[in-house]
C-alpha cells in the first residue's frame, strides 16, 4: 500500500533560507515526492530572515486570526503562503510576532539561543496541526524534521489523537544533524499541556528538564518510523534513534537518499494496514 498525500512540516528550506544541509533536505524531499506522484504539502516557519516581497509571501486570510494560548498567553497565528519557483510546489508559513518577526531560528545574531525555543517550537507545531484541520486535509505520512519538527509526534498521538485529519495518518520523523546546546527551560513541560490533553499523555512525557536529548527520545516514541537525514549525528543522538524498535532508515547517500526516502513513506504508511 502506497502513500497518496504526504504533509512536511519542516524546519527550514532553500531558498527561503541561506544552503545548509537541513534546508536542501527540506525542500529535495517534497520536489522528489511530488515528482514520485504524491500530493504535497509543505509548512515551515517564518523566520525572520524570510525576504516576504522577493520571495512573494503573502497572507491566507482565511487561515489565519486564530489566537494559540502558550504559557497563559495568546499569540496570534498568521499563514502565509508561497511557491517554490523552480517546483510550484507551495510553501506555508507559520508566522507569529513574538516568536517569529525580526527573529532567526534558534539563535540570535549574537550565537545566543532563544530562551524561548522551546514556546516556539509548540507554537509552530500546533499551528501548523491547526491550520492542516481548517484545509481538510488528510496526509497519509507526516514528515516531521529538525528540533522544531520534534513535537509533531507527541501531539499527533495525544492531543490530535482523534481528529479526522490526522486519526490515519503515519508519522515520520526526520534526524539531522542541527541539536540545540541549552535545554528547554523549566517551564518547557507546562506549556506542552493543554486543556484538552489527557492528564496520563502529559504525564508520559513529564521531565525537570528537557536537553535535546530528551525532545529526540521524545519524537522517536511516538513516531512511526526514523529518517537519518544526515551522516553527522551524534553517536549519543544516533543511539536514541537506532535503539527504538521503530523502523528506521539510515543515510544512504547523497544521490540516493530522496528516492529511498519516497520508499520508506510507503513502507511506513503499509505498518498494519491490508495490501489492497
Amino acid at each position: 500500500m502506497k502513500a497518496k498525500k504526504v504533509l512536511f512540516i519542516t524546519q527550514e528550506i532553500v531558498p527561503y533560507v541561506e544552503e545548509s544541509e537541513i534546508a536542501i533536505n527540506g525542500k529535495k524531499l517534497p520536489v522528489s515526492a511530488q515528482e514520485a506522484g504524491k500530493e504535497v504539502r509543505i509548512f515551515m516557519p517564518k523566520w525572520g530572515m524570510v525576504n516576504e516581497r522577493r520571495n512573494q509571501l503573502h497572507e491566507v486570510i482565511r487561515l489565519s486570526g486564530m489566537n494559540l494560548i502558550i504559557n497563559d498567553t495568546d499569540h496570534p497565528l498568521i499563514i502565509k503562503v508561497a511557491s517554490m519557483q523552480s517546483s510550484r510546489v507551495q510553501v506555508y508559513f507559520i508566522d507569529n510576532d513574538d516568536y517569529f518577526m525580526k527573529r532567526l531560528r534558534a539563535e540570535d545574531a549574537d550565537g545566543n539561543e532563544y530562551l524561548d525555543n522551546g514556546e516556539r517550537a509548540i507554537f509552530y507545531t500546533r499551528g501548523t496541526l491547526e491550520t492542516v484541520k481548517k484545509l481538510r486535509w488528510c496526509p497519509d505520512v507526516i514528515v516531521c524534521q529538525g528540533w522544531m519538527g520534534a513535537l509533531v509526534p507527541f501531539y499527533i498521538k495525544t492531543l490530535y489523537a482523534d481528529e479526522p485529519s490526522f486519526r490515519d495518518s503515519k508519522i515520520v520523523y526526520l534526524a539531522q544533524s542541527e541539536e540545540l546546546k541549552n535545554d528547554l527551560g523549566a517551564d518547557f513541560y507546562e506549556c506542552l499541556s493543554h486543556k484538552n490533553l489527557d492528564e496520563n499523555a502529559i504525564d508520559k512525557v513529564k521531565k525537570a528538564s528537557y536537553k535535546y536529548q530528551d525532545l529526540m527520545q521524545m519524537a522517536t516514541d511516538f513516531s512511526d518510523g526514523i529518517i537519518l537525514g544526515s551522516n553527522n549525528i551524534s553517536e549519543e543522538i544516533k543511539a536514541v534513534f537506532t535503539q527504538s524498535e521503530k523502523p528506521v532508515l539510515s543515510y544512504p547517500s547523497e544521490e540516493e537518499f530522496a528516492a529511498a526516502c519516497n520508499n520508506f513513506y510507503d513502507e511506513v504508511f503499509s505498518i498494519g494496514k491490508n495490501e489492497e
